[in-house]
């Protein structure tokens, strides 16, 4: 399998884009990767990099991008932060990587059982994360049920996994009210933008469009 290069990439539409996320995902799931030689794609890439993709996840290590959906060097721009949250460096390199380098879809990567979540849940005070996890703590509060206290904790798993899946809406709602450049590029059809969970159970990738 060779590396993307500016022609397969300018091929490719967003949904093809889109496409070839969803296989590699089902190829992960089936430990049937396509056989590459990495180094050579290290080769291939020296002189330009041509992604298809852009995904904001999550730093947890369970979640890499690269390997839950089977791809390799130069196919993926992969953002990485404690809860998938956007801020005005991250919106750039996103804009960067769709406006400036080609690439054909937005990914918005939460998962089951995240630690950052979980920490929004319990309003968790820790130095810097204090102000991260602040930033999680809308989509606490826009998950209504349960409405009990004692449930609505980090204890409770599956309102852990609803608060998640609403994290990353509000993340994709974030991204088109903050970024004018990636809102026209999906207006256009030129990208799509899109959210997803990933199941840290079975490394099943359940997209939320």
């Amino acid at each position: 399998m060779k590396a993307q290069t500016k022609e397969t990439q300018a091929a490719l539409t967003p949904s093809a884009a889109l496409d070839l996320l969803k296989e590699g995902n089902l190829r992960f799931q089936e430990n049937n990767p396509i056989n590459r030689d990495l180094l050579e794609q290290v080769s291939d890439t020296v002189s330009g990099q041509y992604p298809f993709a852009t995904i904001l996840g999550c730093i947890d290590s369970r979640v890499s991008a690269e390997l839950v959906f089977d791809q390799g060097v130069g196919d993926i721009f992969s953002a990485r932060v404690a809860g998938n949250i956007v801020n005005e460096d991250i919106l750039g390199s996103m804009e960067f990587a769709c406006k400036l380098a080609g690439t054909k879809v937005v990914v918005v990567l939460g998962h089951t059982s995240c630690g950052a979540v979980k920490g929004a849940c319990d309003d968790a005070k820790l130095g810097n994360l204090t102000a991260l996890v602040s930033k999680i703590r809308p989509a606490v509060e826009a998950v209504k049920e349960p409405r009990e206290a004692q449930e609505r904790t980090s204890k409770n798993t599956g309102f852990v996994n609803d608060v998640a899946v609403t994290n990353v809406n509000l993340t994709l709602q974030n991204i088109r009210e903050q970024s004018p450049v990636l809102k026209e590029m999906e207006d256009q059809g030129e990208i799509r933008i899109l959210g997803a969970m990933y199941d840290i159970s079975n490394g099943k990738v359940t997209f939320l469009d």
